[in-house]
């Protein structure tokens, strides 16, 4: 298969990958009506100790709403770039939305892509987390680190400023008895070949696998295409098996194009190239 290729503006990172284990606290809080969608997470993540990792919620309602789609750069200082803000009217029930939560200019900060619906129809992309506001208590989940978080730094490589995965200098020793790593994988690597590569390093076998990001078209295995180098995309099952002693990922997936069209299903390994970032949470599990 021809490998597809995305040429961003910088110079090309040698590191392909990076990971910072951390120490984890399994998640369970409300957001409060009233509160925007970052701020209650980032208090969800406060009161736990927690200085990154990730957080999920199916269902739930937002008044106002707003979010962003992929689209193709208008220029050439980036290779993709957003659509205009949508705001839809009235109130949007999500179906099923992903956080990474970290930190950006030394204030808590989060990246959340989602489905949802409003008056406008089934929709998907990029949560504006900071112009959303909760309407109702939603319950979410997730997985947080006392000691490992998420930093946005520039990038040089594509011109963004991006997730980083990062020790959490606030963070408490021996908060829990298990531990995950936060990840991340740079554009033209295989997804699935680079959470594999992650995961062998660090003599991980099995793991369930939690993230978003985007993907340089995407290849399903049932065969659809999504012809569009520019996407956002929430990994809805995530999992890494053991196959002939060496780590085999599986991700079933969630992905919008530049026209807003939604697909889903399990991806074809070795086929899935990152466009711009892919920011994981990776839980190792027994074999």
């Amino acid at each position: 298969m021809a490998r597809r290729i995305i040429r961003h503006p910088g110079p090309i990172a040698p590191e392909r990958t990076s990971a910072v284990p951390g120490s984890a606290v399994p998640l369970r809080f409300t957001l409060e009506p009233g509160q925007a969608v970052d701020a209650a997470i980032a208090k969800g993540f406060a009161d736990a100790g927690c200085g990154g990792g990730f957080v999920e919620f199916r269902g739930g309602r937002c008044e106002p709403f707003q979010f962003v789609m992929p689209a193709a750069s208008p220029d050439d200082l980036h290779a993709a770039w957003y659509s205009e803000t949508f705001a839809p009217n009235g109130v949007v029930e999500i179906e099923r939305a992903c956080a990474i939560v970290g930190w950006r200019d030394g204030r808590p900060f989060i990246h959340c892509h989602g489905v949802w619906n409003s008056r406008d129809g089934r929709q998907m992309g990029h949560m504006l987390g900071p112009a959303t506001i909760v309407a109702e208590p939603i319950l979410v989940t997730g997985i947080g680190s006392r000691s490992a978080t998420f930093d946005a730094l520039p990038d040089q490589e594509t011109n963004f400023t991006l997730f980083e995965p990062a020790p959490f200098a606030e963070g408490i020793a021996g908060d829990s008895s298990f531990r995950v790593l936060l990840a991340k994988v740079r554009p033209n690597e295989d997804i699935s070949l680079a959470i594999e590569a992650i995961c062998a390093q660090r003599g991980i076998h099995a793991a369930n696998v939690y993230g978003i990001g985007s993907l340089n078209e995407v290849r399903f295995s049932g065969g659809t295409r999504v012809q569009s180098h520019a996407t956002e995309v929430l990994i809805r099952r995530g999992r890494v098996t053991s196959v002939d002693g060496l780590p085999q990922a599986s991700l079933d997936i969630d992905v919008v194009d530049i026209q807003g069209r939604i697909f889903g299903g399990e991806i074809v390994r070795g086929d899935n190239p990152v466009c711009v970032t892919f920011e994981l949470v990776i839980e190792p599990a027994a074999d």
